[in-house]
């Protein structure tokens, strides 16, 4: 039986440090963006004691800049919703912090629980609403930053029904 390892194989990777990747200051692609997210969801010391709740509107707060990227905090009360919108030349990456969101697009309703992402490119259209009876906090990547957040005129993304 042959035992020859991945270290026989490949050699030594600290041999080849042209293999190796330096660390990015700053996330560049959707996997590190989403990644980016992740980690802040996870260290609730970051975003925790920022969270406000406001029965008149959406709170929201942006946690963090980078080059050519933004991420924001907000949160949801019981019926709170952002209407139907895309977000322009953005794309994005939505975590659930805490609580629980339904996100309607043209073609699907879905629940998203704590932990749940959404991934989207520009001109994705969607409405997001506070179905449950817990306020929920959510985490928002744009890249780049968003400078525009167009409403859509249907009063909700909601799939049309099947006809035979």
């Amino acid at each position: 039986m042959n035992s020859d390892s991945d270290l026989q194989i490949a050699g030594d990777i600290l041999e080849v440090p042209h293999l190796l990747q330096t660390p990015r200051e700053h996330p560049a692609t959707v996997a590190e963006f989403a990644g980016l997210a992740r980690s802040i969801a996870a260290d609730r010391s970051q975003w925790a004691h920022l969270v406000r709740y406001d029965a008149t509107t959406r709170w929201y707060h942006r946690l963090r800049t980078g080059p050519g990227y933004e991420v924001w905090l907000l949160s949801w009360v019981p019926g709170q919703g952002s209407g139907s919108h895309d977000h322009g030349r953005s794309s994005g990456v939505l975590t659930v912090l805490s609580g629980t969101l339904t996100e309607h697009t043209r073609s699907d309703t879905r629940a998203l629980r704590e932990g749940d992402q959404r991934v989207f490119a520009p001109g994705y259209v969607h409405e997001v609403v506070n179905d449950a009876l817990e306020p929920a906090v959510s985490l928002h990547v744009y890249f780049p930053g968003l400078t525009e957040m167009p409403m859509h005129t249907e009063a909700r993304c909601e799939a049309s029904p099947v006809t035979a």
